[in-house]
């Protein structure tokens, strides 16, 4: 092999390392460094330029036996030399001693400390605002960026960067504390960081067959998250619903997919794929959440999970129960999303012309605009009721804002078996 073909290997396997390491120890790093210094910012940053520097270092002189370490010990100098170019405005000399003085996290054998949990907590505090706390926890401990976190919100990229950016100006100036609060302080910053756990979840979910690495090992780090938050929080009913929620999702994943990879919908799903102890540890979390008499939005949607489970597995049709979990989570959230699904459960109870009824109820909201489930149920309904071109319609605009290939086919062949 020639001299060129072995550095583009090495190059490859460098930058794979680079990369696996990003999606697994990322958030850990950013927690850590941002711990020592307060700055969220420059804590990226530092990270941002010892990725860089990996890249660099490792095709010439090999990968290292923890790289995880050699990158913290890469961006913990880094940071250092950030602090002392500006220690005088910004940073004060305590904070730069205490980086200085990390010696046992900074070797390169060394364990790393994981602040993670702590890190989210401190988004979560009430001096940030609180629109921007779940997305600010999901970019910091994530790495995802602007854009991606603006879909899952339903804003535009620009406002979300925008609002990132001065939510990481606030913890510095304000020197909110990158740790775990006093206990007494949990519930009123719980409800942000389940959120941020449930859109990293979510946006795993558009890689269903596990495909797609860095998908996958999001849905890893959110189930995670919400076991470690309901280890910290045993009686908050909503943590325990959240991963409820999340672990019946889970557990059909393997379904989502054929042998040939297309989509397959819930109701065509081989339930014999279904993760059965998932399922079952799913059950009995909601049955302890339910003891604790607080019903919350995540129970809801872990009970609606739960609800179609049963029906499949059972055979037994239970709309008006799931329609009425519907309810009671629509009067809660008030999210349009739930508006969408609760008026296809109405189809299956009541037809098509009472689900478009439901459906024309939120279709000012501007937000459904390029939200891909609001056409394809819009399609769906349509092409139930028989008006097929404006069924067609909605298909063609579902299909352009559809991001997995496969989905796209299954719409595509929906739109296809319309009548002309």
């Amino acid at each position: 092999m020639s001299e060129h073909a072995n550095s583009l290997n090495g190059d490859g396997q460098a930058r794979g390392m680079a990369d696996a390491v990003a999606r697994r120890s990322y958030g850990k790093l950013v927690a850590l460094l941002a711990a020592r210094t307060g700055d969220l910012a420059a804590a990226e940053d530092a990270l941002s330029e010892a990725f860089v520097s990996a890249l660099e270092n490792w095709p010439r002189n090999g990968c290292p036996s923890n790289p995880e370490g050699w990158l913290w010990t890469a961006a913990r100098r880094r940071t250092i030399d950030f602090a002392r170019r500006r220690r005088h405005e910004e940073m004060a000399t305590d904070q730069l001693q205490l980086l200085a003085e990390s010696t046992d996290a900074a070797r390169a054998d060394a364990d790393i400390p994981d602040h993670r949990l702590g890190l989210m907590f401190a988004c979560a505090h009430p001096a940030i605002e609180a629109g921007i706390r779940a997305p600010l926890i999901l970019q910091i401990f994530l790495g995802l960026n602007a854009s991606t976190i603006a879909s899952a919100f339903l804003v535009s990229p620009a406002t979300m960067g925008q609002r990132l950016v001065r939510a990481k100006n606030k913890i510095r100036q304000a020197g909110i504390p990158i740790s775990i609060p006093d206990r007494d302080e949990l519930p009123g910053r719980l409800a942000a960081v389940l959120d941020a756990i449930y859109a990293a979840f979510a946006e795993s979910w558009s890689d269903p067959g596990g495909t797609d690495v860095a998908r996958r090992d999001l849905a890893e780090e959110a189930l995670f998250l919400g076991s470690l938050v309901t280890e910290l929080m045993p009686q908050e009913p909503e943590a325990l619903g959240l991963l409820a929620l999340m672990l019946h999702a889970e557990a059909r994943r393997r379904a989502r997919r054929n042998a040939q990879g297309e989509y397959v919908p819930l109701a065509e799903q081989d339930t014999s794929l279904w993760d059965s102890r998932m399922i079952e540890a799913a059950e009995a979390l909601l049955r302890r959440a339910s003891a604790l008499g607080a019903i919350g939005r995540y129970q809801l949607e872990g009970a609606l999970q739960s609800a179609h489970v049963h029906r499949r597995r059972a055979g037994h049709a239970n709309w008006p129960e799931v329609v009425q979990l519907y309810d009671a989570l629509l009067d809660l959230s008030r999210s349009p999303v739930v508006a969408i699904n609760r008026a296809l459960a109405i189809a299956e109870m009541q037809g098509a012309d009472a689900a478009l009824q439901a459906m024309d109820e939120i279709a000012a909201d501007s937000r459904l605009t390029e939200y891909q489930p609001y056409w394809a149920a819009r399609a769906d309904l349509l092409a139930k009721q028989g008006a097929n071109g404006e069924a067609r319609h909605s298909y063609e605009i579902a299909i352009g804002l559809e991001r997995d290939a496969a989905v796209r086919r299954f719409l595509q062949r929906r739109q296809s078996a319309l009548m002309p």
